[in-house]
């Protein structure tokens, strides 16, 4: 079972036990000031933006698809090196000890 490592929106960090299969978002959306994800993972909403250690995207995660890239860039947060959404991100072991950062929420 990989860990992931999230820094909330108020700075606190948790170690979650994530489930293999699931997308970073459905493992971290019940934390404490965590992701809103509105669109249930649909790639509709960017409620789910989370920050990733640019050399941690290059080594462990898939490129963003064109629609990822999309809603993300439309963000006022939005960081080219180190923006996705946790719901295009499927948990797997290759994932274990993945640090993530919840971005300021865009409402």
């Amino acid at each position: 079972m990989p860990k992931l490592v999230v820094k909330n929106r108020n700075g606190d960090v948790f170690t979650v036990d994530a489930q293999n299969g699931l997308s970073v978002m459905e493992n971290i959306r019940d934390l404490d000031a965590s992701v809103d994800a509105i669109c249930g993972g649909l790639c509709s909403c960017a409620t789910c933006h989370v920050f990733i250690a640019a050399d941690m995207q290059q080594e462990r995660l898939h490129p963003r698809t064109h629609e990822e890239s999309s809603m993300l860039e439309n963000s006022p947060h939005f960081d080219a090196d180190r923006s996705r959404l946790s719901c295009q991100i499927i948990t797997s072991d290759q994932l274990d000890g993945l640090e993530l950062e919840v971005a300021p929420s865009d409402f």
